[in-house]
């Protein structure tokens, strides 16, 4: 999952209603409905895809039928409930495919997509909350990041359903929950986990003479395997770089070295990206842009993404979640993936989260919204029907270690997604209201000066500190 920044959720509330009152009408327009990954981090998923945007106010789209009556539904009277989240026309094709499988099961609970391009999913929906009209916001729906959201209390508290059903929320990786939890509370269930590894060009690899990495390698291998499959002509015109990975990613290279962004993920006093550990994850990642060795975030962009490059052969590797499988298969591109390497003395870490499937407070349907809810994110429901489709790094662990190994189509190496998914930990993302603004106001616009080469890491994390911790000071952090 990307990261991933959107406006503040409060202010954008209090808009909408001003909105409303000037218009004089309480009638707002639908929208709606991600991965990866997160404007308050890294989602797990592929990064959404633009979809064509439908009307304003038009009505949800039907999905389809199906079979087995529910706890939800036991009149026998059939219950309609909404289904929002955003995606490309494929992605919109996939969920629906899903719908009906849930439905062929459960008769008495129809399901209605409501879908919307990703650039006017958020906008609409906090729109809609704002109308507070329960008959047009998405019973279910696709949603990051979660804790901002339950701050406002438009999402139902889903504790209480977990105790009454016994679901197992003991199956999802190590911290993962916590992404979609608020004041000790479950709020959502992420559907995947952004595990990211490196995937590598196995044709460059041979053309340069360099063996394929391992599971074990260090930053000091990676570093001397960059050097051998970059390509830099002698007046620094660079013909292929060894890795090609947007600059959100940088937050894995600090954890993996001991370092942290704040001092407490859940409730911080203070910024700690200056500190020694934080700031060698920093510069061993900016070294490999200074070096030429790995393409500037900007020049990725404007390239297409990485995807693309490493599609073309311009870069020898990525370091990216399981999103890329299916375009490279699809290509059949000799490539394989590997776990991403670590510092000598470091650890293993991999952010814990991934946008998430909730319930909005205003639902007037709230026992078939669980029924499907929790139908989405069991073994034999929505996560393996996502995971066969190869779309997904599954949430589950059962998942990942039964339907997600035995896939036979590449990569060989799928053990490395699980090998970075058991390292999740919290630390590449806050857990608190305000993360969402901090990261984007402040983090993210700051470490782009490094990743440009304007500024040094020691620098820039000093200038980012100084304004965190005032931020931080006048939001009242940390809480009481």
């Amino acid at each position: 999952m990307h990261k991933l920044r959107f406006p503040s959720l409060a202010a954008l509330l209090v808009s909408a209603l001003l909105v409303l009152a000037a218009c004089g009408s309480s009638t707002t327009p639908a929208g709606g409905a991600a991965t990866s990954a997160p404007a308050a981090g890294e989602a797990a998923t592929s990064a959404p895809a633009a979809a064509t945007s439908a009307p304003a106010s038009a009505p949800p789209t039907a999905a389809a039928s199906g079979e087995q009556p529910t706890a939800a539904a036991s009149s026998g009277a059939q219950t309609t409930i909404t289904w929002g989240f955003w995606g490309s026309p494929e992605e919109k094709a996939s969920h629906e495919k899903v719908a009906a499988e849930f439905m062929k099961t459960h008769p008495n609970i129809k399901v209605e997509v409501w879908h919307q391009p990703w650039d006017d999913y958020f906008t609409k929906l906090k729109t809609l909350w704002a109308s507070g009209d329960s008959t047009q916001i998405p019973d279910v729906l696709f949603l990051w990041p979660t804790p901002s959201y339950a701050a406002t209390g438009v999402l139902e508290d889903l504790t209480p359903y977990i105790q009454k059903s016994n679901y197992n929320t003991k199956d999802y990786w190590p911290a993962l929950l916590e992404s979609a939890s608020y004041d000790g509370k479950i709020y959502g269930f992420p559907r995947d986990i952004e595990t990211n590894v490196i995937y590598y060009n196995k044709a460059i690899f041979d053309e340069a003479g360099v063996p394929y990495p391992t599971d074990d390698w260090t930053w000091d291998d990676f570093m001397a395997d960059a050097q051998k499959l970059a390509k830099i002509e002698g007046n620094g015109r660079v013909t292929r770089y060894a890795l090609a990975a947007e600059g959100g990613k940088w937050s894995k290279f600090v954890m993996q070295n001991g370092g942290s962004i704040l001092d407490d993920m859940r409730n911080p006093s203070k910024c700690t990206l200056s500190d020694a550990k934080a700031l060698a994850g920093i510069t061993f990642f900016s070294d490999l842009m200074n070096k030429n060795l790995a393409m500037r975030d900007a020049a990725l962009g404007q390239a297409g993404g990485d995807a693309a490059v490493f599609q073309a052969g311009q870069a020898a590797m990525i370091l990216q979640n399981s999103s890329r499988v299916s375009a490279f298969n699809a290509a059949n591109l000799k490539y394989d993936v590997v776990a991403a390497p670590i510092p000598k003395g470091g650890q293993r870490a991999n952010g814990a989260g991934g946008a998430a499937w909730v319930m909005s407070a205003k639902s007037d349907n709230k026992d078939a919204a669980w029924e499907f809810l929790s139908w989405l994110q069991s073994s034999d429901g929505g996560e393996k029907l996502y995971t066969q489709s190869g779309e997904i790094f599954p949430a589950l662990q059962t998942v990942a270690k039964d339907v997600f190994l035995k896939q036979t189509t590449p990569p060989a190496n799928k053990q490395a997604f699980l090998i970075e998914g058991e390292a999740s930990k919290v630390g590449a993302f806050g857990y608190f209201p305000d993360w969402d603004e901090l990261s984007g106001s402040i983090i993210e616009p700051g470490l782009q000066k490094v990743w440009s080469g304007e500024q040094s890491p020691a620098d820039a994390a000093t200038a980012i500190c100084g304004q965190v911790d005032t931020f931080l000071k006048d939001k009242g952090y940390p809480k009481k």
